[in-house]
């Protein structure tokens, strides 16, 4: 997905990358450097006319029973007659009397209640709940009976409520999303009856939350948590002792705001007394999360109980920074929730005093889907073409394929190479008018990228009079006897050589020198009449199509529009045609001296969809005939097939296509030859906890022969490597593996990102958000032997549930197939639902995976309750930390029986500090010998000043151990290192596993077998069996004596070719080369 605004990140990203390590952007890249439009606000979601219940079945379902006396995170309410406490367990109400006791369930089922709250008179319970398809507000009778939907948003969705004095309305926190899915909070009181309510205050921005309402009881004043810390864009890592979070208070009659409390440690959670005298919170103190009461009068605080669990001021917490506690009517007491239980603070004297429960729990939960992936095969499909164009004529399409041009018929027959006698990477073709020539540019890692011209019969290429650089988009003049292309930068992966003089030119084609016609723009083209040249750019925070005059003067826009990637005019200039959110639209166009903005709705011209499925790649061949791709197929269609004013067009037009024409193909896999012995290792097989001393392993060509010991028979012919005294491990996997790549669309021969995760013992890689088409086309140059990296699995781009450019419209089951197909189309397995706001959405992706046999891992998100919905719902995972630590036995339970598996990505874990900074802290990683050999020095160098944090304050070890709880309850834990660190970072992640608590071969676990099995590989990846797929790591110390020898790397077997992990030439089984780092003279 090539655009204009990943263009722009594109220039961001490659100043910004040195900083990646110290930025956490959930989980993607793009949305972070997305700008945060301060006005504007997005439209809702169309609803689905067929409604979703959450509480149906979607896949099988098995029902979990067990009692618990802990909870995890449970809010809690005491009822106005002080007899008994309202909270939420698991996503169920239970009330209980306030002395404690055997609780009683109100609600039940799927859907997730939580939060609730009492009337002023007792008799009704507001909560938040999922049942509607996402999270609004609810009310229900005391006794559970009568449940009414209160809100009915399905975007802007709601949670915190709180009654409001009278009793007549409800004040909840409103969830406001822009460009990153994890927004801000916006007070809003609705009416019991229901209606569209009204916004009490304003946010701060798009990225400052504030949340957890709490009403006077006289009904004057609205209390409510602010995030107030510095700057308008939320930062991970940020420091809990100086001031994050204050208590706001807004009069109600008059509309003042004042502070009510804040200061070092932050204020959140506020409730005010019964008499609305004192004002009770939480702050942190040191490290700990206490309970402090202010006396409104004087103006004094002080605490009151200083063992609660952990706030979540650190993170992102849009269900609330603390689990809600409440005053008992008198104003004596506070019930609280921490450790797991209920507790009665005396607020006069400060005694505390345990509230004993029992609540007995029952889930349904949905089994998770899962598959099994073949893995090295002798050959596999091609479905990634990129760079799709059609002749003039329509008969002929050119297009990129394993780094390659390939010429064919359109319709799929006598493919063939359109070079020859060029050994580097071929991009961006174009064709001549006449159709008898196509320009193109070129990479090579040593000569660096030039631009080209060649028959369109094929042949050898001529290659422009230009100096070596970064080439981009030549596109024809109308008569044929020039190019206009734009030269751009460089970057830390390709290299930062030869960057200078980015802008737009044009060269004569039969000789001449470049001429610069303007240094901004992307994809340029001549105008009709070759006067002016037509570039994509940006005009007022919208893309926009733009035309400059031959030396870049009299900018005049044409066309804007709010997410479309391209925007492209026919050669007549009478159409236009656009992508948007992966859809293809055309409509007519005309000049009128100002820009028409283009979108889907667009109401001034017709606008057609073109598109059944996605599209990618859209361009004219002529002026009536449009083409696309998705995947390996092209799509074509003509004007009068999707207009009925056109000249030519049927009574009755067409459908949109379903399928198109595939121009892929089925090519080789190579892997070696032959038998190869090594010998004498300790070998960590991961078959259980199998451990052979003094081993052998056999392999034969790219699979596992025998795995035995010193008394193993050894073929003669085989090629032996001596191993004597070491330890041999599977190949790591890595789960969440975000390895970078060009956002540019110009991959490099060689990418340092791969090199340094292989150099480490990384042989196997998933990234969970990336660039669908670069990084699936990068997985079949691995997969085809012509890029030297770990086998490369992927999401491709994720299934976003923020307002961007890239949002996946999820409104229907029918809509997450769309999404789904969209990502199979490339040959990926598995898709990443990323923050979709409403439960039905992420149910429907789920539905759609199970159709389409894929599987779904999703954004944690920083969100508990969604997190623990995602479980019951059958994910396969749950990607990132889970926010709260430590988890009780309700969570455990659930989640230990659920099936669902846990990649905690303990490096940026959320909650606190996390773990990247903590090495940083421990090693001196720009001196790491290793690590310098396939890292530029300047990016390590960066990382030279550190953190100095006192040891139990960094927060990622009670993540690891929650995840250690978690593994011990049945839950299969996995490595994920998120690209914080090529290579060392999987170490590093194994090492947090190893201080929650995990043994060596325990935390060596999740980093083989478990990770093989979490992306349905296990028959062929893992562990060190036969039959298995030859993909080892010999080390120089053995990691069960101490799980820090794992970074001992020596030598790195990959399919079955032995490479030496310091240089990453191939040894024994072959004698290539790698190509030298473009930093190395």
């Amino acid at each position: 997905m090539r655009s204009i605004k990943l263009s722009f990140i594109a220039s961001v990203f490659s100043m910004a990358f040195a900083q990646d390590s110290a930025i956490h952007m959930g989980c993607c890249s793009a949305p972070g450097f997305l700008p945060n439009d301060p006005v504007a606000d997005m439209a809702e979601p169309t609803q689905d006319k067929k409604e979703w219940d959450v509480n149906e079945s979607h896949g099988p379902t098995k029902t979990i029973e067990f009692t618990t006396s802990e909870g995890t995170w449970m809010s809690l309410d005491v009822s106005p007659d002080g007899r008994e406490i309202i909270f939420d367990l698991l996503g169920d109400l239970y009330t209980m009397p306030l002395s404690g006791g055997k609780a009683t369930r109100l609600t039940s089922g799927p859907a997730w209640d939580i939060q609730p709250a009492y009337s002023p008179d007792g008799k009704s319970i507001a909560f938040t709940s999922d049942r509607s398809g996402g999270d609004n507000i609810w009310i229900m009778n005391r006794n559970g009976s009568n449940p009414k939907q209160v809100s009915k948003e399905s975007f802007r969705l709601l949670n915190n409520p709180v009654f409001t004095a009278d009793g007549n309305y409800i004040i909840a926190r409103k969830h406001f999303v822009n460009t990153r899915s994890l927004g801000a909070g916006e007070m809003w009181r609705y009416h019991i009856s229901g209606g569209k309510g009204i916004q009490i205050n304003k946010r701060r921005n798009w990225q400052h939350d504030a949340g957890e309402p709490d009403v006077s009881a006289d009904g004057r004043y609205l209390y409510y948590s602010q995030d107030v810390s510095p700057g308008n864009t939320y930062q991970y890592n940020r420091d809990p002792y100086g001031q994050i979070y204050a208590v706001h208070r807004i009069d109600l009659e008059t509309g003042e705001k004042t502070t009510a409390t804040g200061g070092p440690g932050g204020a959140a959670t506020p409730q005010i007394s019964p008499d609305g005298k004192q004002l009770a919170f939480v702050r942190r103190v040191g490290l700990k999360t206490a309970l402090f009461v202010k006396d409104i009068t004087s103006g004094n605080e002080r605490m009151l109980f200083d063992n609660l669990n952990r706030d979540a001021q650190e993170t992102w917490a849009i269900f609330g920074v603390h689990p809600g506690f409440s005053w008992t009517p008198d104003g004596k007491n506070i019930i609280i929730t921490a450790k797991g239980g209920f507790w009665n603070v005396t607020v006069a004297n400060t005694n505390i005093k345990a509230i004993p429960f029992i609540a007995e729990v029952e889930q349904e939960i949905t089994k998770p889907f899962t598959m099994k992936n073949k893995v090295g095969g002798d050959d596999f499909d091609v479905k990634v073409v990129r760079h799709t164009r059609v002749s003039p004529n329509g008969k002929k399409v050119v297009f990129n394929a394993l780094g390659k041009l390939y010429l064919a018929n359109t319709d799929g027959s006598g493919r063939k190479r359109l070079t020859k006698q060029h050994n580097g990477l071929e991009y961006a073709p174009a064709w001549s008018p006449d159709g008898k020539q196509i320009a193109f540019t070129t990479w090579s890692d040593k000569q660096k990228g030039r631009l080209a011209v060649i028959s369109a019969n094929g042949g050898k290429p001529k290659f422009m009079n230009v100096s070596a650089g970064h080439y981009f988009n030549p596109s024809w003049s109308a008569e044929g006897s020039q190019l206009v292309y734009r030269r751009g930068g460089g970057s830390w992966i390709r290299g930062l050589e030869n960057s200078a003089k980015a802008g737009i030119y044009t060269i004569k084609v039969k000789g001449g020198k470049p001429k610069l016609v303007t240094k901004n723009g992307s994809e340029p083209r001549f105008t009709f009449g070759d006067s002016r040249i037509l570039l994509l750019g940006y005009e007022k925070k919208n893309g926009a199509l733009y035309s400059v005059d031959m030396n870049g003067q009299d900018r005049r826009v044409l066309a804007t529009s709010k997410y479309a990637n391209r925007i492209m005019l026919s050669p007549n200039e009478d159409w236009v045609l656009f992508d948007y959110r992966f859809h293809i639209y055309a409509a007519p166009f005309s000049k009128i001296g100002k820009a028409i903005h283009l979108g889907p709705k667009t109401a001034s011209v017709p606008v057609k969809q073109l598109t059944a499925g996605s599209g990618f790649e859209p361009h004219w061949s002529d002026n009536n005939s449009i083409h696309w791709t998705l995947g390996s197929e092209l799509y074509s269609t003509d004007l009068k097939d999707a207009f009925t004013f056109v000249p030519g067009a049927p009574d009755s037009l067409p459908d949109p296509a379903e399928s198109g024409t595939n121009l892929g193909w089925t090519t080789s896999a190579p892997s070696p030859k032959g038998l190869v012995a090594i010998t004498g290792a300790t070998i960590i097989t991961m078959d259980g906890d199998e451990v052979i001393e003094n081993g052998v392993i056999l392999i034969e060509n790219n699979r596992i022969k025998k795995v035995g010991t010193s008394k193993t028979k050894i073929p003669k012919e085989a090629k032996m490597v001596d191993a004597y005294g070491k330890t041999i491990i599977p190949g790591l996997v890595d789960v969440h593996a975000h390895m970078g790549l060009e956002w540019d669309g110009l991959s490099s021969e060689q990418n340092w990102h791969y090199l340094a995760n292989l150099a480490f013992g990384v042989t196997t890689t998933h990234d969970p958000s990336k660039d669908t088409e670069m990084v699936f086309a990068n997985s079949e140059l691995q997969k085809a032997g012509e890029l030297l990296a770990p086998r490369i699995y992927s999401t491709g781009t994720i299934l976003y549930g923020a307002v961007t450019g890239f949002t996946a419209e999820v409104n229907s089951f029918d809509d997450a197939k769309r999404a789904l197909k969209r990502i199979k189309a490339f040959g990926g397995f598995s898709v990443k639902s990323y923050n979709q706001p409403r439960r039905e959405q992420r149910q429907q992706i789920l539905k759609a995976a199970r159709k389409l046999n894929m599987h779904v891992y999703p954004e944690g998100g920083s969100t508990l309750q969604h997190n623990l919905n995602m479980v019951t719902d059958g994910h396969n995972g749950i990607e990132h930390s889970i926010p709260v630590s430590p988890l009780y036995k309700d969570v455990l339970t659930l989640y230990g029986e659920s099936g669902v598996s846990y990649t905690p990505t303990l490096i940026v874990s959320y909650g606190g500090l996390w773990g990247e900074n903590y090495w940083y802290s421990k090693m001196k990683i720009f001196e790491h010998k290793h690590l310098q050999g396939f890292f530029p020095q300047p990016l390590l160098d960066q990382r030279r000043r550190r953190m100095k944090v006192e040891e139990d304050d960094w927060n990622h070890i009670e993540n690891a151990k929650a995840a250690k709880a978690l593994s011990d309850a049945g839950v299969k834990v996995n490595n994920g290192a998120h690209g914080q660190l090529e290579g060392l970072g999987v170490h590093w992640e194994m090492w947090m596993l190893a201080q929650g608590g995990m043994s060596p071969i325990e935390a060596l676990r999740a980093s083989t077998m478990n990770g093989a099995e979490y992306l349905g590989m296990g028959d062929d990846l893992g562990s060190l069996e036969a039959g298995k797929l030859a993909d080892l790591v010999i080390l120089g110390e053995n990691p069960l004596d101490n799980i820090k020898n794992s970074d001992s790397v020596e030598m790195v077997m990959l399919n079955g070719r032995l490479y030496d992990a310091k240089t990453m030439n191939e040894m024994v089984t072959g004698n290539s080369k790698r190509l030298p780092h473009w930093w190395e003279k």
